[in-house]
């Protein structure tokens, strides 16, 4: 992932299904754990692959630019790995204490589905990141599995009516990537990974990118909506559309990888902002 997507979770979780200090933090340092994982991961797959060549000028990695070396790097994936398996462990044990056998095993094993996910994305023989899976991947880590799944270990229930926040979660998550990838759309044609962008082009990239931004966002009207709270501040999000749409017409624009680099930050930030202000709706 290009930029820490664990945020977006910590404070939908702080402000919203924060019942648990003790699952919250192990949570939080799970999911930091995770992303990191998946970064360290990316720098190094991408230049083992051949992706991050010396004509990458823009958003450089370490392995890359030399200034670790690649068993470096993989002793840190190594170690991230580790950790990422003792706090989820932790936080499994902690969240299902008194839950069947049945359930733990499937919350450890969407653990470990977590740790390959992070790590094979850009790392091995067929990293599905360069199949063009990516974003199915951020969909349902990052989104559906991420905020359903915190929450149940929080409340021991399953809402269904939460897979429409936390498919805005995952949606907003699915565009960082995205501008990520458009953003090296040239660099990635010319080294055979297939992300999305370089499947439909730069063009059809954009307008990807305005569906995920508009579903995003329109499932967090649809949630809102439907819910019986008379408060104006449920809809507090909504001073968040205005930056969407300056992301979406600045991605649209950007002709090359440094007008476009900008507004992968924006976005993740903005995400932020929309999960901060859509859970501070909730609570009043």
């Amino acid at each position: 992932m290009p930029f820490p997507v664990f945020l977006w979770e910590v404070f939908w979780l702080l402000l919203i299904i924060c019942f648990s200090w003790k699952i919250f933090a192990l949570a939080v340092l799970t999911t930091t754990f995770l992303q990191v994982l998946s970064n360290f991961a990316n720098d190094l797959g991408d230049t083992v692959n051949g992706v991050d060549t010396a004509d990458r000028k823009v958003a450089t990695r370490a392995v890359q630019t030399g200034a670790i070396t690649r068993k470096q790097m993989l002793n840190a994936i190594i170690v991230m790995s580790v950790l990422s398996f003792i706090t989820g462990s932790l936080l499994i044990y902690e969240g299902l204490k008194n839950s069947d056998t049945q359930t733990i095993l499937s919350f450890f094993g969407l653990g470990i589905m977590s740790i390959i996910a992070a790590i094979t994305y850009t790392v091995g023989k067929r990293p599905y990141g360069y199949m063009g899976l990516g974003d199915i991947s951020v969909l349902i880590f990052f989104g559906w599995v991420g905020v359903m799944g915190t929450y149940y270990l929080q409340t021991h229930l399953l809402d269904w009516s939460l897979i429409l926040p936390a498919t805005s979660c995952g949606l907003f998550a699915v565009g960082v990537l995205n501008i990520n990838n458009i953003r090296d759309i040239d660099s990635d044609i010319k080294t055979g990974k297939n992300s999305i962008p370089v499947r439909l082009g730069k063009d059809k990239a954009v307008i990807y990118q305005w569906c995920l931004l508009i579903a995003g966002f329109l499932c967090g009207v649809i949630y809102v909506a439907s819910s019986d709270s008379t408060s104006w501040a449920k809809w507090l999000f909504i001073i968040t559309l205005p930056l969407l749409i300056k992301i979406g017409k600045g991605v649209s624009a950007g002709e090359n990888p440094a007008e476009i680099d900008p507004f992968l930050k924006r976005m993740a930030l903005t995400t932020l902002l929309f999960v901060v202000t859509f859970g501070i709706g909730q609570i009043f």
